[in-house]
């Protein structure tokens, strides 16, 4: 038996963002000297996925939030681009590699998910060809280098969750929310439009197209800033915004409502919005972008 380490690579790097580890660094520091820190210390941020030329400086607004002398662990939950799965499911790695250092999953918290047979394996392959939570990590090594020795991550894919599910997973994971020293990162791009994405919403009394995304974004952001996963849940069965986060957002409101059930109080705040262009006929398309975080108080 050989006892190599089980490596991730960085996969993604070199396309959706640049792989040389100077170049990237260089890149992150300038988009977070842009934001501003207005909520620190985050418990728990939603920031977007995309390449870093599209979102890189809204992810920076969130990212921002985070106290590195706050934070141990970070959990990264994602949304699963590429494989059909109805649960969540855990990596078979045990570092995820980045151009600026390697990061290593904790695998005490990792054993304990896996004892609540809530969990399936996800293939290296499966790992690789994933995006949703690649795209958090060089992000998350920036914001915590000064502490990189005492950092460990929990990376969970997250399945496309009936809401009894959401509510399940929520439930299990409230009590990492509850620790201080964890915080929760939530994967998410906000509204895909345009005849690519199957998805052309359009209410005329926004005015432009662009305009009538933004609203409809807008809208949304404004439910899960309520905390209310019963409300944002409402809101994607009456538009069918294409959040492809929604799950893993689903996840994080319940397990708030989890811990606001014994009195603790939170709020969220979104503090950045982008889309990647402005959609003004029915030939164009867009995806946006949203930046928040959550404090607990």
């Amino acid at each position: 038996m050989s006892n190599r380490t089980v490596c991730r690579e960085a996969s993604h790097a070199g396309s959706w963002y640049a792989a040389s580890g100077s170049q990237l660094n260089t890149q992150l520091e300038g988009w977070l000297s842009q934001a501003q820190s207005t909520i620190s210390p985050a418990r728990a941020i939603i920031a977007p996925h995309a390449g870093y030329s599209y979102c890189g400086a809204c992810a920076a607004h969130a990212y921002k939030q985070i106290d590195p002398s706050v934070t141990r662990r970070v959990f990264i939950l994602g949304p699963s681009h590429h494989v059909p799965l109805s649960r969540c499911a855990l990596s078979s790695a045990e570092v995820y590699k980045t151009p600026l250092y390697d990061l290593r999953i904790d695998q005490n918290v990792y054993a304990d998910l896996w004892k609540t047979g809530m969990f399936e394996r996800m293939s290296l392959q499966t790992d690789e060809d994933e995006h949703s939570i690649e795209m958090h990590l060089p992000y998350t090594a920036k914001a915590m280098e000064s502490h990189k020795d005492e950092l460990s991550i929990v990376p969970v894919l997250v399945g496309a969750l009936s809401e009894s599910k959401e509510q399940d997973y929520g439930k299990l994971l409230s009590r990492y929310l509850a620790d201080p020293s964890n915080l929760f990162i939530i994967s998410s791009d906000f509204c895909h439009w345009g005849q690519r994405f199957r998805y052309t919403y359009y209410d005329e009394a926004q005015g432009e197209i662009h305009r009538s995304i933004e609203h409809l974004d807008k809208m949304g952001m404004g439910i899960i800033e309520t905390l209310d996963p019963m409300s944002f849940t409402n809101y994607l069965k009456k538009y069918h915004n294409t959040i492809c986060g929604r799950h893993p957002i689903g996840v994080l409101l319940n397990a708030v409502s989890e811990l606001r059930k014994s009195g603790t109080e939170m709020n969220f705040s979104f503090l950045n919005y982008a889309q990647s262009s402005q959609c003004r006929n029915w030939q164009d398309s867009s995806v946006s972008y949203a930046a928040g975080a959550l404090i607990v108080h």
